[in-house]
């Protein structure tokens, strides 16, 4: 039988925060494993925990006890450089507020994590230029964010997180800045590169971006409450379906 291949895998992970003489246990022995095209969404409600989790998850934070072992490598206790090599090599992040460059295109944009890389100029427009083509704006590469709709422009911050094919893409709230319709195309999209064979992982307040995913891990005061499959899972044809009805 084939076994699909562990990305992430969390042995007693805890998390503590000093605040003056409180300690602040934002994550406790946590174990959990995710593998290999997976499309996961993480939920909680403020306090969760799930922010801490999203930051330890992207290499950016460290544990206060247990490991943390990504493609089999233990990145607990990694220094901030190696840290920093693991986020670029290894994580495809987007974010709500997009993150780009006002002043670059969104070509420069998508190169920007392949010169951290080590990638020559020829590489750099390749790989991007494919990376914006995956995400249908193969006719906006020359434009600046202002020049965007914000659609297009979270469409170029997963190009970016794409660009370096990551073992995981890290989405935090994707939807959140977006109106709902181009929520919906976003989450298609999601869909379509999930299919294509990467691995997701969607850290959101919202229910229905959330039954998007194939599996939901909900979180509580530093715990793992619940992490189930999700038995009815939402694509952008339900949505097209209900278009259509209506």
């Amino acid at each position: 039988m084939y076994m699909k291949k562990e990305i992430i895998n969390l042995k007693q992970v805890c998390r503590y925060y000093q605040v003056g003489t409180e300690t602040v246990k934002a994550l406790r022995n946590i174990d959990l494993s995710i593998y290999q095209n997976e499309f996961v969404a993480l939920m909680g409600p403020s306090g969760s925990g799930k922010s801490t989790m999203m930051n330890l998850l992207g290499c950016l934070d460290t544990s206060t006890s247990g490991s943390y072992f990504l493609n089999g490598v233990d990145v607990s206790k990694m220094t901030d450089n190696e840290l920093a090599d693991v986020r670029n090599k290894e994580i495809g992040f987007i974010f709500q507020t997009f993150n780009l460059l006002p002043r670059s295109t969104a070509l420069e944009n998508v190169m920007l994590p392949l010169i951290y890389a080590g990638k020559n100029k020829h590489q750099r427009l390749q790989m991007a230029e494919l990376a914006l083509n995956q995400v249908q704006l193969s006719d906006r590469m020359t434009h600046r964010p202002n020049e965007l709709s914000g659609g297009q422009r979270q469409r170029v911050a997963i190009a970016r997180a794409l660009v370096n094919n990551p073992s995981i893409v890290l989405a935090d709230e994707p939807t959140g800045n977006l109106d709902s319709r181009t929520s919906i195309e976003i989450m298609g999209l999601l869909e379509e590169i999930h299919r294509l064979g990467n691995t997701i992982i969607v850290v959101t307040h919202e229910e229905d971006i959330a039954l998007h995913a194939h599996r939901i891990i909900r979180m509580i005061d530093g715990e793992i409450a619940s992490d189930v499959q999700n038995k009815r899972i939402k694509t952008i044809k339900d949505y097209q379906l209900v278009d259509e009805v209506g």
